[in-house]
């Protein structure tokens, strides 16, 4: 793709709209040093679709997520993001200035909750808003407000992160995501730091979002929440995907030799 201007906003990709591929990766490969993490990755994902990735540790899951949202720099291949398209030979200022706007249109929660420990629960979720959207105060915490009634911490809007449990911080993280109004969102196995029942209380909120046709894309190891939730289900092994498919399908009839030993293993933990 050829860009010109650099002051401009990056254009738009063709093909993606309402309804259309929001998520779309070609040939993705990232190494770390002599190690090859992605092996030329092709995944798609549709405007309003949860698609999960399971996998094995190791196989590259959490490194695809952080491609997409511009954590992670790769070798080859291209991602778009909701038109904005990121190729591994572009130039380095057109890929910052790119990579700017897609992590204000990619959401991500991760496996700490990475709250900033001096600030309130409220004042967590208005940072970005007010600082990198320019958002005036009074609206940023009318959304804030809104966004911690809506993942059940309305109420602990004074609260500093170290008085909340696990649970209750990474509902905060999921509220300062949401906060951004970002198309597309991204959850690193945000409950793996969670004991079951903080793991219940985040997963509803999940649930919660993906009813209202929020575009998500999940790493996880729960496996009753991708099979319940998932629009796709993508299996990665040795940094591929090895087999994609509705939860259904994938969970009751794994084509795969990869799937199949993960799921057994998985199922007898």
């Amino acid at each position: 793709m050829t860009r010109t201007g650099a002051s401009a906003d990056p254009a738009p990709a063709a093909g993606i709209g309402p309804g259309r591929t929001i998520i779309e990766v070609s040939g993705l490969v990232k190494r770390h040093g002599a190690l090859e993490v992605l092996k030329g990755l092709d995944l798609t994902v549709a405007r309003g679709e949860v698609a999960t990735i399971i996998g094995p540790s190791g196989s590259g899951k959490s490194t695809f997520l952080r491609c997409l949202n511009g954590l992670e720099a790769f070798q080859a291949g291209a991602v778009v993001v909701d038109g904005l398209r990121v190729e591994a030979g572009d130039p380095a200022a057109v890929r910052n200035r790119t990579l700017r706007q897609v992590c204000r249109r990619a959401g991500m929660v991760f496996q700490s909750f990475n709250l900033f420990a001096h600030m309130t629960v409220l004042e967590n979720v208005i940072e970005a808003p007010r600082c990198v959207l320019g958002l005036a105060r009074e609206p940023a915490v009318e959304r804030a407000r809104r966004l911690l009634e809506r993942v059940g911490m309305g109420d602990r809007l004074d609260a500093l992160p170290r008085h909340l449990s696990g649970g209750q911080q990474q509902r905060v993280a999921i509220a300062r995501a949401l906060a951004m109004e970002p198309p597309v969102m991204l959850f690193d196995e945000p409950t793996s730091a969670l004991d079951p029942k903080m793991t219940g209380e985040v997963l509803a909120v999940m649930s919660d979002l993906a009813g209202d046709g929020l575009t998500m894309v999940v790493v996880t190891h729960a496996m009753h929440f991708a099979r319940r939730v998932s629009t796709t289900v993508h299996v990665f092994g040795d940094g591929r995907v090895v087999e994609s498919g509705p939860p259904g399908r994938i969970f009751d009839d794994p084509r795969h030799e990869a799937t199949r030993t993960l799921l057994s293993q998985v199922l007898a933990a």
